[in-house]
């Protein structure tokens, strides 16, 4: 796929710590409790010292915090990381998606002399934001925003369209503007689409802690709804079934383009968080039977941790990157094509670039 020497953006998962229970996160099942597969692992900064030597970062274009299963703000030393690659790249681009309801209005103003940008993933206003980004205190939030835009940090509103907040949506333009957001972004999720079940639904159970009972989460008007969802119709078709279509489908991998890693933050490295993702899935007993272990089996997981081997060994000296593109050509997912890459970057159902306006 690429070479070590390639790389030029890396996406990083510091910590699966999370004060959120946000009900089609992966890190807890449907809002109530965590996920039982979580090591609660975490980078710290001797472990990117380690894993991200200097000339490595020079050749770097791009640096963003983000990941699966967990928020950036709650890893130790996620600000120290971050300096440490400002430290050895003036150029670089260094930005992180966050809830943002945690840390000191100090930690904030500090960060915000090195960070480009940061993504606040605000759900609605005061009323409805916790309804999605459970146990996101709005005072500390807005506390944190404000502290991080009057000390000169870019910030950018993403607003994720549910039924139960579409109705907010120019008022929380308004507020943005107000704040000093940079840009206010709408996101017509993708969410309400099972991997499982491979067909696209209208709502979805989610356990609420604020009243201690399951309720329906339920996709926006179809002017919010996620465009590829609106292809699946047409998608069964065409190809007879998703299943099908995931078979048959040419892959435009994303990530290849940007010559891009994804490091967990048990140090695990993989060509995206897609990938990653499948890694832990909490529905499934063994999480070994997600398709993506067979990749990660057939080298032997320590040989992919980069708080073991280098990102040169990993990259170059191991087969995993190659076997994940290798598999692409095969006739089918059965037949061993990575499904996850089928789903995620197939050519005619992208649910991830659909989501933008």
């Amino acid at each position: 796929m690429y070479k070590y020497e390639e790389i030029k953006v890396v996406h990083l998962e510091p910590t699966q710590r999370c004060q959120a229970a946000c009900p089609m996160c992966d890190r807890n099942k449907n809002g109530e409790e965590d996920n039982q597969h979580l090591t609660y692992s975490e980078i710290f900064y001797e472990d990117a010292v380690k894993i991200f030597d200097q000339d490595f970062i020079k050749n770097l274009k791009k640096m963003y915090m983000c990941g699966n299963l967990g928020d950036p703000i709650f890893a130790k030393d996620c600000l120290e990381i971050f300096q440490y690659f400002r430290k050895n790249n003036n150029n670089i681009q260094l930005s992180m998606n966050t809830n943002g309801g945690a840390r000191s209005k100090e930690w904030w103003a500090e960060i915000a002399k090195t960070l480009d940008y940061v993504i606040f993933s605000i759900d609605g206003l005061e009323d409805t934001n916790h309804i999605y980004r459970q146990n996101v205190n709005w005072n500390i939030l807005m506390e944190s925003v404000n502290s991080f835009i009057k000390n000169g940090g870019n910030a950018v509103w993403d607003f994720i369209v549910f039924k139960h907040n579409e109705h907010q949506i120019e008022k929380a333009r308004e507020l943005a503007q107000k704040l000093g957001f940079k840009k206010f972004v709408i996101k017509k999720t993708g969410r309400f689409f099972s991997n499982v079940r491979n067909q696209g639904k209208d709502e979805h159970d989610m356990f609420y802690r604020k009243e201690k009972k399951v309720i329906k989460i339920e996709k926006p008007s179809d002017i919010w709804v996620n465009d590829a969802l609106k292809k699946e119709k047409f998608i069964i078709e065409k190809f007879g079934s998703l299943k099908n279509y995931y078979n048959l489908t040419e892959i435009d991998c994303k990530v290849k383009k940007e010559k891009n890693i994804f490091i967990t933050a048990e140090g695990y490295v993989l060509p995206c968080c897609w990938t990653a993702g499948r890694m832990y899935k909490w529905y499934h007993k063994d999480y070994r039977k997600e398709q993506i272990w067979r990749f990660i089996d057939a080298i032997g997981k320590e040989r992919i941790n980069a708080k073991i081997y280098s990102l040169k060994e990993i990259l170059d000296n191991t087969d995993f990157f190659e076997n994940i593109e290798k598999s692409w050509s095969k006739s089918s997912i059965e037949n061993g094509k990575l499904e996850v890459c089928a789903q995620k970057c197939g050519i005619l159902f992208d649910q991830f670039s659909s989501q933008y306006l």
